[in-house]
């Protein structure tokens, strides 16, 4: 079990790093998180919904994502409502004052039962907390950390960041608010994040170990790689700057971004700077721009309008700019969005951005599905595979509209179109630049319109890519990490 003493003290990074080190040592592994909070989402190959980053740790593992590990998650809608996903499927949407009177016990059983049938299959489960498991106020109620240690009786690792500050009264001061019979599962303490020379830290290693008894099996030094985020927060830290990028693409960061692992392949392409963007001058500034998901399309729609932006895309379009809307930024570029029965909200119609011929009805039936199809732009006969999350039918509004000037993006055309000149794009497809031949193409679109060179080299899809960042991950983890304790 990986518990933190804060939220973002590296939980999901040292469970995929813990999950290929053991996987190295030829054991059978699985991920698991009981409960999830995010609004990155990844389909499995039946069609269920979880976290990404369980999805992220099943390749760390080397198996395929599958949806006991991680049996709820919870989307975050605003207005301190979320969206229910229990074994996958969306059950409902509720306050948060009433998801525990709701959905304790309903989650606690599927949290056990999926428990009890991977430990049928795998040689080890690595769990991953959330938060704090010490935060007292919640801890009659908290399904993800000691908990679930507890029920597994499960080896513990508590990891804390030291670039915050203040790690060791973290780690005591944690260790203080446990119960006794949880303080005896952990096993080892993680400091992670470390910058400087580990001499200066020795004398407060043994100051701790003398004091709690238990052992520090590692020191992480703050890594310089690319690693996919988990939480919309993190992409504030988030600054992509390469010498040899000669390209700038924005992603629009609304207040309720979501699946923003879509563009973790182009934050790998070393001639692209990603940036995410709020403001008006900033997408002035971009070669590119990218309306990515959203929990609450007509939310960020209206945000976009408030802050500006959407008044200024078209202007941004005729100076030369190109775009492409994905998943809810898709459904923002259509005519309308119509939602009458108020899933998002109050019930009523909502005028899109009206860049294509499309108008989009929001449902209570949600989409979640693994799909492949081929491509017709900006190349024929290109594999293309990803998935769709989403709550809405998209339909060609031909009123007022000259169809001729836009083309099916896919041989599926209802997962995307395009315009005649290349310069606007929509798909309902994620994933799509995990796709290496078909980001490269596009990626070289958007170099033609700047008088750039192509770029020839091939690229493989971002599933190579990844195994890369894991095994790069696990070498730099392992000189520092004593995995014996916990074994």
């Amino acid at each position: 079990m990986v518990v933190g003493t804060t939220s973002h003290a590296g939980k999901s990074l040292i469970t995929a790093a813990i999950c290929r080190l053991l996987v190295r040592q030829g054991f059978n592994v699985t991920p698991f998180k009981g409960q999830n909070m995010a609004l990155n989402a990844y389909i499995t190959a039946d069609g269920k919904e979880m976290g990404h980053a369980q999805a992220v740790q099943a390749w760390a593992a080397k198996i395929e994502p599958r949806i006991e590990m991680n049996p709820i998650l919870l989307k975050p809608q605003g207005d301190m409502t979320s969206q229910v996903i229990l074994m996958g499927t969306a059950v409902g949407r509720v306050q948060a004052a009433d998801y525990y009177r709701d959905y304790f016990d309903r989650g606690w059983a599927a949290i056990t039962s999926c428990l009890d049938q991977l430990a049928t299959e795998f040689d080890y489960i690595v769990c991953e907390g959330a938060g704090s498991p010490a935060e007292i106020n919640l801890k009659h109620r908290d399904l993800t950390n000691m908990r679930v240690a507890s029920y597994l009786q499960a080896n513990t690792v508590l990891v804390a960041d030291i670039d915050r500050g203040g790690v060791f009264a973290h780690i005591v001061g944690t260790l203080e608010l446990l119960e006794p019979e949880e303080r005896t599962l952990i096993k080892g303490f993680i400091i992670n994040k470390f910058r400087g020379q580990r001499s200066l830290l020795e004398s407060g290693i043994t100051w701790l170990e003398e004091r709690t008894g238990i052992p520090v099996i590692g020191v992480i030094p703050m890594l310089d790689q690319v690693f996919p985020s988990e939480d919309s927060l993190d992409l504030l830290e988030r600054r992509s700057q390469k010498p040899n990028a000669d390209l700038t693409i924005g992603v629009v960061r609304f207040p309720r971004i979501a699946n923003f692992t879509d563009f973790d392949p182009l934050d790998a392409e070393p001639t692209v700077n990603l940036k995410y963007i709020t403001t008006t001058d900033e997408l002035n500034n971009c070669d590119a721009v990218i309306l990515p998901g959203s929990k609450t399309t007509i939310a960020d729609l209206n945000w976009l309008q408030q802050t500006g932006i959407a008044e200024s895309i078209p202007t941004y379009l005729a100076d030369g700019g190109m775009m492409m809307g994905i998943c809810g930024g898709f459904q923002m570029l259509g005519t309308t969005l119509n939602d009458p029965t108020g899933i998002e909200g109050i019930p009523g119609a909502y005028p899109g951005l009206n860049l294509f011929p499309l108008q989009t009805t929001i449902t209570k039936t949600k989409i979640t599905r693994q799909r492949t199809t081929t491509t017709n732009y900006p190349h024929q006969d290109i594999s293309i595979a990803g998935y769709e999350i989403h709550q809405g039918t998209t339909e060609w509004h031909p009123a007022g509209a000259n169809l001729a000037n836009y083309q099916a993006l896919f041989t599926d055309a209802t997962l995307g179109i395009v315009d005649r000149e290349l310069i606007l794009w929509g798909t309902y497809l994620h994933g799509i630049f995990d796709n290496g031949k078909w980001r490269r193409n596009w990626l070289n679109q958007i170099r033609s319109r700047r008088n750039l060179a192509p770029i020839t080299t091939e690229v493989p899809d971002y599933a190579s890519q990844r195994e890369e960042i894991f095994d790069k991950l696990a070498d730099s983890i392992s000189e520092y990490l004593d995995l014996a304790p916990l074994q």
